[in-house]
């Protein structure tokens, strides 16, 4: 199995930032494609941002040129940055990654268990 573990959530005001990180580990053969996904009270989960093991991150249109994603593949970690926070970035966030346990198993997705961001004056 793979566990996906994020941090760095909290209570911040509007305009301010955030750094979330994830962190897999576990029986991991490779991990794939690295994603931070968020859901609001009453909303459905949205992608935020998709992070290759190589390449260029994409980003929600909600969230571009204010989040950056990047990631340490030696470390099997993934990192949002989250700069000019606005009140509807409110959210639970998730960490989401394709992972396999083996050379020869199946890719499975992950999901971490969310970090709570709160954007409040």
């Amino acid at each position: 199995q793979v566990q996906l573990v994020e941090s760095g959530g909290g209570l911040v005001q509007p305009g301010g930032s955030l750094r979330l990180s994830c962190a897999a580990s576990g029986s991991i053969f490779s991990i794939a494609g690295m994603r931070w996904f968020r859901q609001a009270p009453g909303r459905q989960r949205e992608l935020v941002a998709a992070i290759p093991s190589g390449g260029n991150p994409i980003y929600a249109d909600a969230v571009k040129g204010r989040f950056t994603g990047s990631r340490d593949n030696a470390k099997n970690t993934v990192y949002l940055q989250m700069n000019g926070l606005k009140p509807e970035d409110t959210a639970v966030y998730y960490c989401n990654a394709d992972g396999k346990t083996d050379r020869f198993g199946v890719w499975k997705s992950y999901w971490g268990q969310g970090t709570q961001v709160t954007v409040s004056s």
